[in-house]
């Protein structure tokens, strides 16, 4: 039987037609009252699984393409009568991808309540300073990371405009190449202590360097940022995504060589996993940032000599010993041995924390604290 229908209703009046039968013959045949099989056939009374289960029995037609029909007609229905709300996907992405609960709790946003969505926007447009939601990405620069995507989250870039947002009234010592690699020398001294690292913040401003650290948002894995407010004006922001020294210091000096080459003048250059990845598969500022970190923490030539003595053991008392040698932590030997050999189990009791000693001198956010400035 080939019937051409759209609608329930037409398939059912078709089917009398072919029977012959009116309204109230069916209507007697279900066991129904007249005024529902006249809905029924108007398309005013939709057509259940039970009723599409008796209409089945009554002229065997499958169940399935009564209720298919009611379906189909059911959402062009709706189509015609249903307003479009543009802003539907963006409260999707907005509460989607967006740490939403999160930016209330860190005092980056302030909302009394969440779930009303006009709220949210507005707040969001006035962290992100914009007019419009839509607009938020006038910020996000389309960063460049040493993951393969080239797309930063919407996590990533709320982090990314926290730290602008707090380094842009920051006041410090004045930029300039020199300073850049005096200060570099003088961190340089701090790498024998966890302790020392503490004036690190106090360096970078004097070389013109604003430093700022933001813990991470969840769903924003990011370990560090260099980019520029202005030709004379560069940031490094980093998350401590790890406390330990040897991540701190090469982190740290990843994003001074980004600085001293001035990448991420005209974009911002996200790092994440820092270090964690084959150069081969790194751009070339990357691997020329790596480099630079690696013979910061342990100078190439040394580390090389080290490990052809000492392979395939290495005890505790070797790593300290040249440590002591070269006059940094035991920690950074540590870290760069676990690289070169893979065994990243292998001394982590070395891996001293560094948090601690840093956020008290430093530009925070994040940790319980809430860096005072106005969103």
């Amino acid at each position: 039987m080939n019937i051409d229908a759209r609608t329930p209703g037409q398939l059912i009046t078709e089917l009398l037609k072919e029977r012959g039968w009116t309204n109230r013959v069916l209507a007697v045949v279900l066991g129904v009252s007249d005024p529902i099989v006249s809905k029924m056939a108007s398309d005013k009374r939709p057509i259940d699984a039970a009723m599409a289960l008796a209409l089945e029995e009554v002229f065997g037609v499958p169940a399935q393409r009564f209720v298919d029909l009611q379906g189909s007609y059911d959402l062009a229905k709706a189509r015609i009568e249903s307003r479009p709300d543009p802003k539907r996907a963006m409260r999707a992405s907005i509460y989607g991808h967006l740490p939403v609960a999160e930016m209330i709790k860190r005092g980056w946003v302030d909302v009394d309540d969440m779930r009303d969505p006009d709220l949210v926007e507005a707040a969001l447009c006035r962290f992100f300073k914009v007019n419009r939601i839509e607009d938020a990405s006038v910020f996000a620069f389309a960063a460049k990371k040493t993951e393969v995507s080239n797309d930063a989250t919407p996590a990533q870039l709320a982090w990314l405009h926290r730290v602008k947002t707090i380094a842009s009234e920051m006041l410090i010592g004045q930029y300039s190449m020199q300073r850049v690699d005096d200060a570099i020398s003088k961190i340089a001294t701090f790498r024998s202590h966890p302790e020392h690292m503490a004036r690190v913040p106090r360096v970078l401003a004097e070389a013109g360097i604003r430093f700022v650290v933001v813990e991470g948002l969840p769903g924003g894995k990011i370990d560090g940022v260099c980019f520029w407010l202005n030709e004379k004006t560069p940031v490094i922001g980093m998350s401590l995504r790890f406390d330990r020294i040897d991540n701190f210091a090469f982190v740290l000096r990843h994003e001074l060589e980004h600085v001293r080459r001035r990448d991420g003048l005209e974009m911002p250059v996200i790092d994440i996993d820092v270090g964690r990845q084959p150069d081969s598969e790194l751009e070339a500022q990357e691997r020329l940032a790596n480099e630079a970190a690696r013979e910061f923490c342990v100078p190439k030539k040394d580390m090389d000599a080290f490990i052809a003595r000492k392979a395939p053991y290495f005890s505790e008392r070797d790593l300290v010993g040249f440590a002591k040698v070269l006059r940094v932590h035991p920690g950074l030997v540590a870290g760069q041995l676990q690289f070169r050999t893979g065994k990243f189990t292998h001394f982590r009791n070395h891996l001293a924390s560094v948090r601690e000693f840093i956020l008290p001198a430093a530009e925070v956010d994040g940790w319980g604290n809430i860096h005072p400035i106005e969103t």
